[in-house]
């Protein structure tokens, strides 16, 4: 009778930073060798957005923001949607790039329309929760600069969606 041995391995251990405005950075920026974060940065963004949003479960932050990140996809175009994709986890970049861009763009109301009627249940006043709890964190994934260019490629009123004040027109 021939004996086999197995050795158990311990699971890797996970180590997530604190939270603060470091927390998305990317890894480039991290140390981390120019990784997006795969799959961990994609909890953290959803552990985000379910803080931000107040979400009872993590599915239902996961959820909104795979709704808002494909209808933000579809409305970015040139630098700032490739720009964007290198600064999201993994699986935000393949949600935001896997989206057809429009062919007309909207104003800020009607892309809250757009998500109210993609979620299915939500009033126009839970929708713009919803996209303003997802476009809320994207600046501390993107940094400030990369927000300012696509706040710019967009139409007026989308700084407020965004978590900013938009005082004076566009120049």
């Amino acid at each position: 009778m021939n004996a086999t041995t197995t050795t158990a391995t311990a699971p890797p251990r996970v180590v997530l930073p604190a939270p603060g405005r470091d927390r998305f950075r990317p890894a480039s920026v991290r140390g981390g060798g120019g990784s997006r974060g795969g799959s961990d940065g994609w909890s953290e963004l959803v552990d985000s957005v379910k803080e931000a949003g107040g979400y009872p479960t993590s599915a239902q932050a996961e959820r909104v923001t795979r709704i808002v990140l494909a209808a933000l996809g579809g409305h970015l175009t040139g630098d700032e949607r490739v720009d964007l994709v290198r600064a999201l986890p993994e699986e935000a970049a393949r949600v935001v790039a896997s989206q057809i861009p429009v062919t007309r763009p909207q104003s800020a109301r009607e892309f809250v329309e757009t998500v109210a009627a993609r979620i299915g249940d939500a009033t126009p006043a839970t929708a713009r929760w919803d996209v303003s709890s997802v476009l809320g964190v994207l600046p501390t994934l993107a940094g400030e600069q990369l927000t300012d260019r696509i706040l710019h490629q967009l139409p007026p009123g989308y700084a407020l969606l965004f978590g900013r004040a938009e005082l004076a027109p566009r120049a």
